[in-house]
């Protein structure tokens, strides 16, 4: 069981920055392939960015360059630096890991944060 709390979501006007933080039990981050999700009202909830155990990254095209997923093992902690946001990309946040060996699935994670909320004005 890995428990994660995700914080750093907010307001910010389009063009600007913010990063989310997911604070992740025990040193889930080392051993679980980790990742960001989004579900904005009426759509679907999609895969945003992933990193696996060693550090490979995948993300969705909507957001390349302009979001980047990392993480500090040392803290167990994940995080997503968001650049040029814009409106289209408010939505919940969530941070999910699963434990797996090999690179990360986007249909695979079993565990989910309660979300933080991330609203992009013009």
């Amino acid at each position: 069981q890995v428990q994660l709390v995700e914080s750093g979501g907010g307001s910010v006007q389009a063009g600007g920055s913010l990063m989310l933080s997911c604070a992740a039990s025990g040193d889930a981050t080392n051993w679980y392939c980790m990742g960001w999700f989004r579900q904005a009202p009426g759509k679907e909830r999609e895969g945003v960015a992933t990193i696996d155990r060693s550090g490979s990254t995948t993300y969705v095209d909507s957001v390349k360059g302009r979001f980047t997923i990392s993480k500090d093992n040392a803290k167990s902690t994940l995080y997503l630096q968001m650049i040029n946001v814009k409106p289209e990309d408010t939505a919940m946040y969530y941070c999910a890991a699963y434990w797996t060996t090999g690179a990360c699935a986007t249909s695979a994670f079993r565990y989910w944060g309660q979300g933080t909320q991330v609203i992009v004005s013009l």
